[in-house]
């Protein structure tokens, strides 16, 4: 059983959770990820590492409330237990050698690129990172990414908080001005990095996007995972959860990948509206 030793609410759909898993905090990476089941009967989820303390033997995990299971989880407290919590699973996000980088999240997928920044920090990287969310009640780990960055730019759809519109908007000021870097990484909404990625492309800078937006099974045997990727004029199939989740982003099909990820949003929300369902039930009964 995983202890959950530490709970947070960043906002009302995300939840911080910090879980004693020992063996997985000894050599969990930024990139990686774990499967985990509430109880013995529960779904498996994947669920990107979001921080670790191997000192502690602690995993950090951010999830936003999208179905049954993370229903389920975000009304766990502390001193509850997980059933299963397996990893580090994926390959680790590429950071040796990197002098200057851009890293661009959205929404809860700044949870992902968090440990991201602040491994790169602590290699001696400059670090510039933009973080963009819908509006200024759904923002999470402002400071955090400060500590972590150079330089920090907060963008809101409604300019609610920090500058309005979005991610694509100051990436695109900074390449016009003539800024380059090692490599963009961005993380977040299939859309999003799709963008990122174009505004990118006529620099020629390497730029990276994590693809646990379509992960399902995390073991590679699902296929829910499964990619198109083009190169050099071939189209070839990966899976996110065994060959990534990092890919190059010049190289992957997203108008696919977004075709396969709205695929689940009929039956994630159905599953969710059930779970309430349950819940509100049980409330009744007990009541």
């Amino acid at each position: 059983m995983y202890e959950i030793v530490y709970k947070r609410v960043l906002n009302p759909y995300v939840t911080l959770m910090d879980i004693a898993a020992p063996l997985v905090a000894r050599k969990a990476e930024p990139g990686q990820f774990i499967i985990l089941r509430t109880d013995s009967e529960g779904e498996r989820i994947p669920l990107t590492v979001a921080g670790y303390d191997r000192d502690a033997g602690t995993v950090r995990i951010i999830f936003q409330t999208v179905g049954a299971t993370t229903k389920k989880l975000a009304e766990m407290n502390e001193g509850d237990s997980l059933s299963d919590f397996a990893g580090p699973l994926g390959v680790p996000t590429h950071t040796d050698g990197l002098k200057k980088v851009c890293i661009v999240g959205g929404g809860v997928g700044c949870a992902i690129a968090l440990p991201i920044a602040e491994k790169l920090k602590r290699l001696g990287c400059s670090v510039t990172s933009i973080i963009g969310f819908r509006l200024k009640d759904l923002v999470i780990l402002e400071d955090e990414f400060r500590a972590a960055s150079d330089e920090l730019i907060v963008m809101t759809d409604d300019g609610s908080y920090g500058r309005e519109g979005n991610v694509c908007l100051p990436l695109g000021e900074m390449f016009a001005s003539g800024r380059s870097f090692d490599k963009v990484i961005t993380i977040g909404p299939l859309v999003m990095m799709k963008f990122v990625t174009e505004a990118t492309r006529p620099t020629g800078i390497p730029c990276d996007v994590s693809m646990n937006p379509i992960m399902i099974d995390g073991t590679g045997m699902c296929g829910g995972c499964r990619l198109t990727l083009n190169i050099d004029g071939k189209r070839v199939t990966r899976f996110a959860c065994v060959d990534g989740p990092d890919f190059n982003g010049y190289e992957v099909d997203f108008d696919e990948a977004i075709s396969r990820g709205n695929m689940y949003r009929d039956f994630e929300r159905h599953a969710y509206e059930s779970a309430c369902n349950l819940f509100k039930k049980g409330a009744e009964n007990n009541g």
